[in-house]
């Protein structure tokens, strides 16, 4: 049986995921308070971002950034949108 947590992101309760998704206290925060449904658009978001701003995973600068944009956007208000960007259709 899955286990369960009151998603921050969502705002209800929802199945959560199978381990931390990221290292240290932000992972585990994260593993405690987020849903797989929440971290799924965590992933589309980190893409956006690193596609948008031509982001290099390997640099420390740009893990940083996307560090900060991922507590921002499970507990803070949202993260950003690069300015301009507009979602492709489908």
């Amino acid at each position: 049986m899955s286990r369960t947590v009151q998603c921050v992101k969502l705002g209800k309760e929802a199945e959560g995921l199978d381990r931390p998704p990221y290292p240290g206290e932000l992972g585990q925060r994260i593993f405690d308070n987020v849903s797989k449904e929440a971290w799924a658009a965590w992933m589309k978001q980190q893409t956006i971002l690193i596609n948008e701003y031509r982001l290099s995973v390997i640099d420390p600068k740009a893990r940083e950034f996307l560090e900060k944009e991922m507590e921002r956007f499970f507990f803070g208000d949202g993260g950003t949108t690069p300015e301009g960007f507009t979602p492709a259709e489908k």
